[in-house]
């Protein structure tokens, strides 16, 4: 009889294990309804309200870094995104991100190293199949980026012809598909050339110092009595310091060079002398966190953001590190930043918001 009793209330256990996987299955089903539902009625992009807003779609660089994808900066003005830059994995961020790919107005090249290109093809496919755009992905940089989206439009242009050929031209509109170049002539040193200005945004490229790699330039947003600057691959910039005076927001590269050293080290200690080396060169084409802060102190900069973070920081301590020594020389709040990092900047406000995404 006891056994009876034992068996059937594993019976039961089972046919209510069953029940709940179903039901759980079913809410599961749900919630992900409910999240393409926000994300295609643009609910979670409603969240940037009016003012300029800063968000990491990519705060690493070539090094693999689990909290940081390839380099990409989305800045939204009134509604409008534009990208800087778009490294590895950082498209696939932008949705989760509240980033519409389709929303995307222009993507803003700094230069030509490939971990700031690689998702030119990505994002200019997902802005047009994901919006259904009726004109190309306009994207403006120094002389040099006409190849550049030459090379992408030929690399997808078979790309193109099926998805038009599956969906139907009412769907995935022919005309909208790849990018247009938007070449601009490269700024003198102390000078900056005003490459966009529509509905109260200008935004301004200058020159910096990436060397060898040229032509290479930094970007500065104004709208609404708010402003940022972003500077591409740098070293420390005189001429990006005097463009970044008295901005609310300078998000900077850095290396950290300490922690680079430890990289060498190990490279070294089991014989890879090849990266070693690469590791010893990369010293010299950018600035040091403590670079960076001299920087933003001299410039009045109320908030400090680093990303294309130099090298991989998977442990926060390891963030703490990076920054060592920074509030000795800044003395406003500086943010290691990851992929979701997000500053707003309320219209004719001196207030910096900084939250995250994701």
């Amino acid at each position: 009889m006891r056994r009876k009793w034992v068996w059937g209330l594993i019976g039961l256990g089972l046919i209510a294990a069953g029940l709940l996987a179903v039901v759980g299955d079913r809410i599961l089903l749900r919630v992900m309804q409910r999240q393409v539902e926000a994300n295609l009625s643009d609910a979670v992009f409603s969240q940037y309200a009016d003012g300029l807003h800063v968000v990491l779609c990519g705060a690493g660089s070539p090094m693999p870094d689990p909290k940081r994808a390839g380099p990409c900066v989305a800045v939204v003005a009134g509604g409008q995104i534009f990208v800087v830059d778009v490294g590895s994995g950082a498209v696939r961020n932008m949705l989760h991100l509240g980033l519409p790919p389709g929303h995307v107005e222009a993507l803003l090249l700094t230069h030509f190293h490939s971990d700031h290109i690689d998702g030119v093809g990505e994002l200019m496919l997902q802005r047009w199949a994901g919006g259904a755009r009726t004109s190309p992905l306009p994207i403006h940089g120094p002389p040099g980026v006409e190849a550049i989206v030459e090379g992408f439009n030929q690399a997808y242009s078979h790309d193109f012809g099926y998805r038009v050929a599956h969906h139907g031209a009412a769907v995935i509109p022919p005309q909208g598909a790849g990018a247009k170049a938007q070449a601009f002539g490269l700024p003198d040193e102390g000078e900056a050339r005003l490459i966009v200005e529509r509905d109260g945004l200008r935004i301004s490229a200058f020159r910096v110092d990436h060397a060898p790699v040229a032509p290479a330039v930094g970007y500065r947003f104004d709208y609404r009595g708010r402003s940022l600057v972003i500077s591409g691959d740098t070293v420390s910039s005189n001429n990006l310091a005097q463009m970044a005076k008295g901005v609310d927001v300078l998000v900077h590269e850095a290396l950290a060079g300490h922690l680079v050293d430890v990289i060498s080290a190990g490279a070294q200690a089991v014989g890879a002398e090849h990266m070693a080396r690469i590791t010893q060169d990369i010293h010299d084409y950018h600035a040091s966190p403590q670079e960076v802060a001299q920087i933003a102190q001299a410039a009045g900069v109320k908030h400090l953001l680093y990303y294309h973070i130099v090298p991989a920081l998977p442990v926060r301590r390891l963030e703490a590190l990076f920054v060592e020594g920074v509030s000795e020389i800044y003395d406003g709040p500086a943010t290691v930043g990851r992929d979701g990092t997000w500053l707003a900047l309320p219209p004719h406000s001196d207030k910096v918001v900084l939250g995250r995404r994701g």
